[in-house]
């Protein structure tokens, strides 16, 4: 198929939506980010890039705390308002109901409503441009409890997260697969259970032999 070709720009999509909450517990902000993502496995670190002018900024930048918030798409309109709107003008954690609790590992809060939360401590800041970059370790992750089976799984599928891509925000879809799926082999169960005839084959020929 032949292909129309564009000037550089950030269309890479899905991207997660997450509201980033720092301050303090007596007075919180938030704000919405989209330029986020994991960077290292071990030890675990992340980063989010914010525009300097953005009123969370000066605040992450001081304390080298947040928190990333991983909101439930049926909030989707709290995540795109906190994004929008100023914490200079309003307090928008009340404004949109949004409840701060204590961290375990930070004096910035978390966001009740988040099902899950990443706590996150600021090892550098690198200016980009547009953005800087805030580079962090993940301290500590908050997990609601009904997501976390009997076994200690936890059931991220059952959190109704949400992705951004180019300007739309999008609920995440039913499960088409798991890591290093595509490379399992099929148990010898799964392919008799599939097969049926071919197990009763092989068996009538071992009954002859005999």
């Amino acid at each position: 198929m032949a292909k129309i070709t564009w000037k550089g720009g950030t269309l890479l999509s899905p991207v997660p939506a997450v509201l980033v909450s720092c301050g303090t517990i007596e007075k919180p902000t938030a704000l919405t980010v989209a330029w986020t993502g994991i960077i290292n496995s071990d030890p675990p670190k992340t980063y989010i890039s914010v525009r300097p002018e953005r009123n969370s900024y000066d605040i992450i930048k001081s304390t080298g705390e947040f928190v990333i918030n991983m909101l439930p798409s049926s909030l989707v309109k709290t995540l795109d308002y906190c994004g929008i709107k100023s914490g200079k003008h309003e307090d928008k954690l009340e404004k949109r109901k949004l409840t701060a609790l204590l961290c375990e590992k930070l004096s910035a809060p978390l966001i009740a409503q988040s099902k899950i939360s990443l706590e996150c401590k600021v090892i550098e800041v690198k200016p980009l441009g547009s953005h800087d970059m805030f580079i962090a370790d993940i301290v500590s992750v908050d997990i609601d409890e009904d997501l976390i089976d009997e076994k200690g799984r936890l059931m991220i599928e059952q959190a109704g997260l949400m992705a951004y891509a180019h300007g739309t925000y999008f609920a995440l879809g039913k499960k088409i697969g798991t890591f290093g799926f595509s490379c399992k082999t099929k148990r010898v169960k799964d392919v008799h259970m599939k097969n049926p005839q071919k197990k009763k084959k092989n068996k009538d020929k071992t009954n002859k032999k005999k």
